[in-house]
């Protein structure tokens, strides 16, 4: 499988080797940290840790949960995640222990063929986040070869995701393979038309993904809170002073696009930013002094569900309102069906909040691949060089032959 220039572990001999495997289990949990609410991220790894066990491999798997700050936090052990692992898996999910100390080498150590086991959270060792070399050298003495299956950290340099890459073999699991894959053949290969859906809460917070896109898709469908800049850089809301920076650079945008924008004809607007305000659905030349947008009114659903109809690559990222409430969750809700009913297009869904949408409407299955990255996703979607991508082997390279 390719995977933008990558060596994965398709392209290495992993026979009985001792396994090193970044995972991204950063679950969702309930509110006691016992029980987990979403385990589509452990699903996610399955593939490859499967692969591995079929190679005679002793794996052993290392993941963050949480932030909690270099301190040891009760909520955020990974014990659950283990048990659910375990279950998935029909086998049993040793404790790894750690992540520092001698107990996870034991640990490796007493694995046989096929077994797998499961480091304690990462982030509970200060040295973690601040990519520590006595602390990658110490996750790199576990093992033979490292592989990076998690996409969704790959934007951050820490000793897991780029540290440990410099004292091992370091290669593309099959999911992060299959995500670098995705997203980079919809930038650098698609076919066309290809769509852009963007939407977010601030022009600010999509600038480089808005300027990345426009040179690179046919169209660009706005939505989310960033609408307001957009409607009032082309003069159909009145500009407030405080969002200047957004709406000069939403005008630039306009102006300058290679792309063509399309901005929403209709939007629906409440009073107040609280989950019962009352939703109301106006046109451009009908939206009340004062009004908050919170989501594309339903002539714009329509319209961008054409565009969208008619496209044959698709980037979503961003909701097209708060979708979190029913009152103003219309417009996501269309966008959704639209991608998810034009079966001759390839389409891709990234950010924590447009696959959380994706997935509580059952639509996951008819996605060609929703990302398991968010903030990666983006930084990607930006074109920015992802560190824990970048330690990984080029294609070309030669395997480091071991001198022990």
């Amino acid at each position: 499988m390719p995977a933008a220039g990558k060596k994965t572990v398709e392209d290495i001999d992993l026979q009985d080797s001792r396994v090193l495997v970044r995972v991204d289990f950063n679950v969702p949990m309930s509110p006691d940290g016992h029980a987990i609410s979403d385990d589509s991220r452990i699903r996610a790894a399955l593939p490859t840790i499967e692969y591995l066990r079929d190679r005679g491999c002793r794996v052993m798997l290392c993941s963050h949960m949480g932030r909690p700050e270099g301190e040891v936090d009760p909520n955020l052990r990974m014990a659950p995640v283990r048990e659910r692992l375990s279950e998935l898996l029909g086998a049993e999910v040793v404790d790894g222990r750690g992540p520092a100390g001698k107990v996870p080498g034991l640990v490796m150590d007493g694995l046989e063929a096929g077994d797998v086991a499961l480091l304690e959270n990462l982030r509970f060792n200060k040295r973690e986040e601040r990519n520590d070399l006595g602390f990658a050298r110490k996750l790199a003495s576990l093992a033979d070869i490292y592989v990076n299956d998690a996409f969704g950290t790959a934007h951050r340099a820490h000793a897991s995701t780029e540290g440990v890459a410099s004292h091992l073999p370091a290669v593309a699991g099959l999911l992060m393979a299959r995500e670098l894959e995705m997203l980079g053949s919809c930038l650098e290969s698609p076919d066309n038309p290809v769509v852009a859906v963007i939407g977010g809460a601030k022009v600010s917070d999509k600038i480089a993904v808005l300027s990345h896109l426009a040179s690179k898709v046919d169209t660009v469908l706005v939505g989310g809170g960033m609408v307001t800049a957009f409607l009032a850089a082309a003069g159909h809301m009145d500009a407030n002073p405080e969002d200047f920076a957004e709406i000069e650079v939403a005008r630039s945008l306009l102006k300058d696009s290679e792309a063509r924008i399309l901005i929403p004809t209709d939007v629906v607007t409440a009073s107040e930013f609280t989950e019962d305000a009352e939703p109301i659905t106006s046109s451009l030349s009908g939206i009340a002094e004062g009004s908050l947008v919170l989501d594309i009114g339903p002539d714009t659903s329509t319209s961008y569900a054409d565009v969208i109809s008619k496209a044959k690559t698709v980037i979503w990222n961003g909701p097209m309102g708060v979708f979190e409430w029913s009152s103003f969750a219309a417009g996501t809700i269309a966008v959704a069906h639209a991608i998810a009913a034009n079966a001759d297009c390839v389409s891709v869904v990234g950010g924590g909040s447009t696959a959380e949408a994706v997935g509580s409407l059952g639509l996951r299955d008819q996605i060609t691949h929703v990302s398991t990255g968010g903030g990666a996703s983006l930084e990607f979607l930006e074109g920015k060089t992802l560190p824990g991508v970048a330690a990984l082997m080029d294609e070309a390279n030669e395997i480091p032959q071991s001198t022990d």
